[in-house]
């Protein structure tokens, strides 16, 4: 049976939101360089303030397969926290760490790995006055998890305010060198392999 939809990779840029439309005044979807066809959604969200791999299809299917499965699927991060992480800090949050979520419930959120990571280069600064000669650390975190702003509450949990996150791999489908904005398309048979979604699942 042959595939009708289409699948998309975006490197999603800052201060734009992973939607089409809004009531607010925001940076859409709709306003990159690409003309999407009809029916395409975001597979999952990055927020207004995070960048980096998001995906779109027009294949209504492919959330709950992918984020409903019984098999967790891996999300990658790379991620600027404020000040020097220790590796006592970093060991504290592959343990896992303490966070608040719906309802103001606790809940112990733990990486499926994280680790401490040189500065990538050829990042491109936020805003103006963006320095980075203050005392910062990256780190590379994989999460099979998604609760509400995981990262951010994870990092701040051990005294450490996250300045930018960038979403670098969902599964085996990596951001690479896509530049902000700029979107690629994917056969159907490699998205859903790089994702590792079963093919009884697509039937």
């Amino acid at each position: 049976m042959p595939y009708t939809h289409r699948y998309f990779v975006l490197n999603k840029p800052y201060q734009m939101v992973s939607q089409f439309k809004s009531p607010d005044r925001v940076r859409l979807l709709g306003e990159l360089d690409f003309q999407f066809p009809e029916g395409t959604h975001a597979i999952g969200r990055l927020d207004n303030h995070s960048e980096g791999l998001l995906l779109l299809t027009t294949d209504k299917r492919v959330t709950k397969l992918l984020f409903e499965s019984e098999r967790p699927h891996k999300r990658t991060y790379l991620v600027q926290v404020k000040n020097i992480m220790t590796t006592g800090t970093l060991e504290q949050l592959k343990n896992g760490v303490s966070i608040r979520i719906e309802a103001g419930n606790d809940y112990l959120a733990r990486p499926e790995s994280a680790l401490l990571v040189t500065p990538p280069k050829g990042l491109s600064p936020l805003r103006a006055g963006y320095r980075e000669d203050i005392p910062q650390s990256w780190l590379e975190i994989t999460l099979t998890e998604g609760k509400y702003h995981q990262v951010r509450k994870m990092v701040a949990a051990l005294g450490h305010r996250c300045k930018r996150l960038i979403r670098i791999a969902i599964e085996d489908i990596y951001l690479g060198d896509l530049a902000p904005g700029a979107v690629r398309e994917l056969p159907a048979t490699d998205f859903f392999r790089l994702l590792k979604i079963d093919h009884s699942d697509r039937s």
